[in-house]
């Protein structure tokens, strides 16, 4: 089985991201599990803002990502809150990932069909469920299956504040909810690859 990460972090490599350090967590209990682990961080490839599976330009990296999407069981969002919202790196992918509404596999049901899909949140603001509801909604209108806590964060709202990186208090927690997530994301992904859903009504 495999997974994407897709770390919308506003920081390009090799800067440390908090994002990615939380979604880490995440990785290595999938790991353990035996699912074979992507991450991309999606600020590092000229993805072209648009609403395409194909390329709108020349160089453009998102039909990359979307085959990644396409070979994964298990896709994980990871996004920073800013102004108490996903990054804007978030929204350009998801809104490439709108034409994914439209695509269909042989059976004719959209290709997100039996695909499961979390999120992961950092920031040291609150809005963390306001950023999370946002994009599972974003998923499921896809055609994701979003588990039940399928999510976890780690925010020191309100206000400003440390960042995930330099500040141990409520990590033990965020740890926690994110071994569940994985747990919870590969536990539903067999069950879906066991018995799939098959397409919807015509």
């Amino acid at each position: 089985m495999k997974a994407l990460v897709i770390n919308c972090t506003l920081k390009r490599s090799p800067e440390p991201s908090n994002t990615d350090a939380l979604a880490g967590v995440v990785v290595e209990r999938l790991e353990q599990s035996g699912v074979d682990v992507d991450v991309v961080r999606a600020v590092d490839l000229p993805i072209e803002p648009g609403v395409v599976s194909e390329p709108v330009r020349e160089g453009d990296a998102w039909p990359l990502v979307h085959d990644k999407l396409l070979d994964s069981e298990i896709l994980v969002i990871a996004s920073p809150t800013w102004l108490g919202r996903p990054s804007s790196i978030a929204q350009r992918v998801l809104e490439r990932m709108d034409a994914m509404l439209s695509e269909t596999d042989e059976e004719g049901r959209p290709v997100a069909y039996n695909r499961v899909a979390g999120v992961v949140v950092t920031g040291n603001e609150d809005g963390a469920h306001h950023v999370i509801s946002e994009i599972s909604g974003a998923l499921a209108d896809i055609g994701y299956t979003i588990p039940g806590q399928a999510w976890t964060y780690w925010h020191l709202g309100p206000g400003p504040g440390p960042d995930y990186l330099d500040e141990e208090r409520g990590r033990d927690w965020s740890h926690r909810t994110g071994r569940a997530m994985a747990d919870n994301l590969h536990g539903v992904a067999r069950a879906l690859a066991e018995r799939p859903v098959g397409p919807p009504p015509g």
